[in-house]
């Protein structure tokens, strides 16, 4: 039975939708059968691994229409990498579901449909706090918070931890805090290194190891529809990921990897 892990924050330009591109892509090519969940209208994480939202039948239809998310879920160019696509009309799912009965748990009953056909299923939520994201939430078993290395980083952080504690009070009580994850890192920046050392004072064991450093090839691998490891492997956006992956592994008793090879020297 696989592993569902939102990736979530209401603060948009964190490297949300970045952070869960390429952890499922990283995951993938380390050959875990991954299900990326687009649950953000933007679509961005769609695009972000070649489809074209317009073309696609999406999770709107799984939630609106209660279609099986079987006959909606796309391969991608990662054999082990599959995606149940967005669409803008997602922007409209939450005002349909409101008097809808159970409306908290529609992703979690469509997820339920096809877990057992993956490893990890990781879901893309959209930058706020709505039905859509406590829908993600309710369905998931964890939650990795990226948190950008830059001022105002812990800024609405409390907000996020308040929602989630509540998820877990009424909705989810299995949901657990995976970790917070530190993006947009730049060596060349004092305030990064601030930041890094504020959010470990702060959250220490909750903070992974690994920090996503700011690249030029992590921006602009999105706008060839590849993720980061196909777009170029060798680069330390890539490196930077497929550590968090084997982090993720390595955390969930998913390998056997020593402490010592836990991670890809530059």
């Amino acid at each position: 039975m696989g592993k569902i892990i939102a990736i979530a924050n209401q603060k948009g330009g964190v490297g949300k939708t970045t952070t869960a591109v390429n952890l499922s892509g990283s995951l993938g090519v380390l050959e875990y059968r991954t299900l990326l969940v687009d649950a953000d209208p933007q679509a961005n994480a769609t695009s972000g691994v070649g489809l074209d939202p317009k073309n696609t039948r999406n999770i709107y239809d799984c939630l609106i229409n209660n279609i099986d998310p079987k006959e909606i879920i796309i391969n991608t160019s990662n054999p082990h990498l599959d995606i149940l696509p967005s669409h803008i009309d997602l922007v409209g799912a939450e005002l349909e579901m409101i008097n809808l009965p159970n409306r908290e748990y529609m992703l979690k009953q469509a997820l339920d449909k096809v877990k057992d056909n993956y490893d990890f299923i990781i879901i893309d939520c959209s930058p706020s706090l709505g039905l859509i994201t406590v829908n993600s939430l309710t369905a998931a078993d964890s939650v990795i918070i990226p948190v950008q290395c830059e001022y105002y980083a812990l800024e609405g952080l409390g907000k996020l931890l308040n929602t989630i504690k509540i998820v877990q009070g009424r909705l989810n009580e299995q949901l657990e805090i995976e970790g917070i994850v530190l993006t947009m890192y730049d060596t060349r920046l004092r305030l990064a290194n601030q930041v890094v050392d504020e959010v470990k004072t702060h959250f220490q064991e909750l903070v992974f190891d690994t920090v996503i450093h700011r690249t030029t090839k992590l921006a602009e691998a999105p706008s060839f529809g590849e993720t980061i490891v196909m777009h170029d492997a060798a680069s330390k956006g890539a490196i930077n990921y497929l550590n968090f992956a084997r982090e993720i592994l390595q955390k969930n008793d998913k390998t056997n990897i020593s402490n010592e090879d836990k991670t890809i020297s530059f």
